[in-house]
């Protein structure tokens, strides 16, 4: 064996490993391309992920809230986790008197309330 075919023999059996090995190009004009990139960045897209769900046939949904909105709402869900995680904690550490047992069942039930307005802005 020459020193070309011991060089180029690794690599002609290598093929890319892609979970998807096939690829389709086609060419558009720069407005039907701007309108594609608007309707990919509704659904918070690239374009070719957005073509490609088009192409087989996937019915989008507009997202309810926008990028800011989520980031809010999981920035308060996580505060709302941190909250019922220090009541966890509490409640595990000592044993209960009746008054703060009540007490942090109110805390509960105002957790479970902000949880279902957080929920209904997303339904």
């Amino acid at each position: 064996m020459s020193e070309r075919e011991i060089f180029e023999a690794p690599f002609a059996e290598a093929k890319p490993k892609r979970k998807e090995p096939k690829q389709i190009s086609f060419r558009v004009s720069e407005s039907e391309f701007e309108k594609l990139k608007r309707s990919a960045e509704i659904f918070q897209m690239s374009v070719p992920a957005f073509v490609k769900s088009k192409a087989q046939g996937a019915k989008l949904v507009t997202p309810k809230i926008d990028r800011p909105g989520a980031v809010e709402i999981a920035k308060q869900l996580r505060a709302i986790g941190n909250n019922v995680n220090q009541m966890a904690r509490a409640t595990n550490a000592a044993e209960l008197d009746p008054d703060s047992a009540a007490n942090l069942t109110a805390e509960l039930q105002n957790v479970q309330k902000e949880l279902n307005q957080l929920w209904q802005q997303l339904n």
